[in-house]
């Protein structure tokens, strides 16, 4: 794994346009650094999005996984019963 771009706020600050022409183009996240401390990450859009829709679909996975541990289970039958409800 390539080690990750980093960038200071100035620099940031002062080639925005060209820093964000190369996250479109290379689509590797930059680490902004302020004060020598990691500030924020620069990503494409695209990259993004797919982050957010994996992470819904992680924390989906999660909550069903507490929902067996608890007990909130049903039969194949029970599931095709209430479905049928909502699709009326």
């Amino acid at each position: 794994m390539p080690l990750m771009r980093t960038e200071l706020v100035t620099t940031l600050k002062r080639q925005a346009t060209e820093l964000l022409s190369d996250i479109e183009r290379d689509k590797q996240p930059i680490l902004i650094t302020q004060h020598g401390l990691p500030s924020a990450y620069l990503v494409d859009v695209e990259t993004f999005e797919l982050l957010q829709q994996r992470m819904a679909m992680l924390e989906g996975i999660a909550r069903g996984e507490m929902a067996v541990a608890e007990g909130r289970v049903m039969t194949h039958a029970e599931a095709k019963a209430r479905m049928a409800r909502w699709l009326k």
